[in-house]
This record gives structure tokens, C-alpha cells and sequence, in this order.
């Protein structure tokens, strides 16, 4: 099931390979770097290729829809990160959580040596300049109309939305350059893709949705069974954590998801389950921790 499901999502659209010979052609332009992730995959939601494009240019973690994450497992990866001299804040564009600490930790931490440059050299009302990175669907189009206070960025709940840079103006005296979402083209770790998919960041459309929520409730099984036993009146299901066509069929049964003969209808059972992970009406939910990015 898993191989099946891999071989789909295996390549991404060309517009990734230019976006990264954008992100590197427009460097220049920018004081600092902000790299959004999502809070529920913070290791697998970071491209690789990032440290190497970026540099030695400044940079700020933001870990968006920590509402939807285990906050716990939040606060472990911005520890993890601190402990690594990396700048990280936790957010959520949605309901707007940590927004309002995104101007101080820009002005008081990250550029605090440059604006003091900038002042003694008479530089004073230069604006601070960033470059908004980060996967397809992790959130860099919400946090740019959050921050602009209107809708500035196209905003869809499917990944690739983004597909030119543009520039963003805030009162706050700061020029936000928003990218397009960038993928790396191939997968080495067949665990990176299947988090990606739980979450969205990878279109449905090109995968195998039965087989995706098999291994998602497999995983919820093993890692968080109450939340599966809270929301759909199932039982015992760690003890079917191996078997998660078991555990979809037995969702469908829960939730009344029969067709004709009394079979369940496993691609409504899927894509219920699938939404209502991403929507948070699981409960918080991690997929991931520090030490797994440690290996």
C-alpha cells in the first residue's frame, strides 16, 4: 500500500526548479529571510535545499498553525531550534496567535546589529526588507495578509497557489516579498512524503487518497489513539495500529458511511478522515519530533 502510494508523489510541477533559481536571484534584495513551517512537521516541512540558497543570510523560523499542533511538542522544537542559535516563533495566521511578536523579534533580535548600522550611518526610515519562504499550503499567503491587515495574497486551502513573487508593504515600515511555495523534486525519505501528504501539503489529486489514510490512522493508532477513540467512538484501536485498512473500515461503520450490501465506502471514509486531521477537529496533533530531526 505504502509503495503504491509513494510512486505517486514522487515528482513535483517544473515552476519548483525556477522558484529556487528565484529565491536565489532575489537574495540580494532582502535583509533577512523568513522561512514559515507547519507546526504539526516542522522537520518535513523545511526544504532541504533551504540552508544552502539562504546562506548566511539571517533567518526566522516561523511555526505556523501551532493551534493545530500538540503544544508540548511545539515548545520542544522551539527549544530545539533556540539551542541551535536559530531564531523561532511559534504562530497561527488563522486565529492570529504570535503575530503580534513578529515585529519585535525581527526589529529587537534578528536585524537589531543592522538597524543599529543603518542608524549610525544616517540610514534612519530605511525599510526592513524580508523574503517570505516556505512549502506549498504552509501558510505564507495567510501570514502576509495577516501581517498586511488586509488580503493582499491568494489564499486556497490546496498547495500552489503562489506562483510569482510579489511585494508587500506594512505599516510597520517593512517590505515583505512573498514566494512561491518550493518542493525539492524527489523524496529520499519515503516518511517526509507521507507527513506531507497527511497534512496538505502535497496535492490530493495525485495520490492515493484509501491508501493515505490507511497509513495516517495506522500512525494516529500507535501515537495518539484517544484521539481517534474521542472523535469517532472506536475502541481499542491501538491494538489494530498495524492494520489500517481495518481501522478506515471501521471509521466508515462508525460514522454510517455504507453503500449498497452494506459496504463501506472507503473513499468517503478517507477523505473525511483526512479533512478532519487538517482542520484540527482531531485535537493537536505533532507528527514529529527534535530527536527525529537529530537522526
Amino acid at each position: 500500500m505504502a509503495e503504491e502510494l509513494m510512486r505517486n508523489i514522487q515528482w513535483f510541477p517544473g515552476h519548483m526548479t525556477k522558484t529556487r533559481r528565484m529565491i536565489a536571484a532575489n537574495l540580494s534584495l532582502v535583509d533577512a529571510v523568513v522561512e514559515i513551517l507547519d507546526a504539526r512537521i516542522p522537520l518535513s516541512s523545511r526544504n532541504p535545499e533551504m540552508d544552502r540558497m539562504v546562506g548566511s543570510k539571517p533567518r526566522l523560523l516561523l511555526l505556523n498553525k501551532c493551534e493545530l499542533a500538540d503544544s508540548a511538542a511545539t515548545a520542544r522544537w522551539i527549544s530545539y531550534y533556540r539551542s541551535k542559535n536559530r531564531m523561532a516563533l511559534p504562530i497561527d495566521c488563522r486565529s492570529g496567535k504570535g503575530i503580534n511578536a513578529f515585529v519585535p523579534a525581527v526589529r529587537e533580535q534578528l536585524l537589531s546589529e543592522l538597524l543599529v548600522r543603518r542608524e549610525a550611518n544616517g540610514m534612519i526610515g530605511a525599510p526592513i526588507r524580508l523574503m517570505i519562504v516556505g512549502i506549498p499550503n504552509v501558510g505564507k499567503s495567510s501570514f502576509i495578509n495577516r501581517m498586511a491587515q488586509s488580503k493582499r495574497a491568494k489564499v486556497e486551502d490546496r498547495p500552489g497557489v503562489t506562483r510569482t513573487k510579489q511585494w508587500v508593504k506594512l505599516k510597520a515600515n517593512m517590505e515583505l516579498l512573498d514566494m512561491p511555495g518550493v518542493l525539492w523534486p524527489k523524496f529520499d525519505d519515503q516518511s517526509i512524503a507521507q507527513r506531507l501528504a497527511f497534512t496538505g501539503a502535497i496535492n490530493d489529486d495525485v495520490m492515493d487518497i484509501e491508501a493515505l489514510a490507511c497509513l495516517l490512522l495506522q500512525w494516529l493508532a500507535a501515537s495518539y489513539p484517544q484521539a481517534l477513540e474521542e472523535r469517532y467512538r472506536m475502541e481499542h484501536v491501538s491494538e489494530m495500529a498495524d492494520d489500517g485498512y481495518e481501522l478506515l473500515q471501521l471509521l466508515g461503520k462508525k460514522r454510517g458511511m455504507l453503500i449498497s450490501g452494506g459496504e463501506v465506502n472507503c473513499e468517503r471514509a478517507a477523505i473525511t478522515l483526512l479533512d478532519e486531521f487538517r482542520s484540527g477537529k482531531l485535537g493537536r496533533i505533532t507528527l514529529e519530533l527534535p530527536e527525529q530531526e537529530a537522526e
